[in-house]
């Protein structure tokens, strides 16, 4: 594996996307006094955040730590192997889901203009950066992650879930 220098055109996609999301709560918050909100969307936007956050969010940590081969002291996305199994044998990327998930829930739990429209360009920048870092892992891992992408999606869920109960019928 060849070490790899940072460089901005590749980080840009996550840097705007977290500026993007950050400024997205921050205005939603701000405003959230002065917008009169459909209340089962805000409630439905505060139970996405907090399902995305603990499933894809959380679950990933624990897996990377029980089955990547992270070395002791180390943070969990030091992996040495690749994982998929747990979340990882539903969806390639579950805590960038989790992101995509928030500015989701933003925009429901918010339900501003301005906190829509700063949310929605971070589902498309995210997942050009899901694209970097499948790029990065068959770099990292070669065959084996290419074996890997083709069993379990990149970030859709839903498909990941039904691959796995036919998986699991067979």
């Amino acid at each position: 594996m060849s070490e790899r220098t940072f460089s901005w055109k590749d980080h840009a996609p996550a840097t705007l996307s977290t500026v993007l999301f950050i400024s997205q709560i921050v205005v939603g918050i701000y405003l959230v006094s002065e917008v009169s909100q459909i209340d089962v969307l805000a409630y439905v936007g505060v139970g996405l955040y907090c399902f995305s956050g603990i499933v894809f969010g959380m679950f990933p940590v624990f897996e990377f730590r029980k089955k990547g081969g992270v070395k002791k002291g180390q943070s969990y996305i030091h992996t040495t192997k690749l994982v998929d199994t747990g979340i990882y044998s539903v969806v390639r990327h579950p805590q960038y889901v989790t992101f995509i998930m928030w500015a989701f829930s933003g925009m429901l739990l918010f339900q501003h203009w301005i906190v829509i429209l700063l949310g929605v360009p971070v589902i498309p920048l995210t997942y050009i950066d899901l694209i970097r870092a499948d790029k990065a892992c068959v770099e990292r891992f070669g065959d084996d992650y290419n074996a890997y992408m083709k069993k379990v999606p990149r970030a859709n869920f839903l498909l990941g879930i039904i691959r796995r109960f036919r998986k699991s019928e067979r």
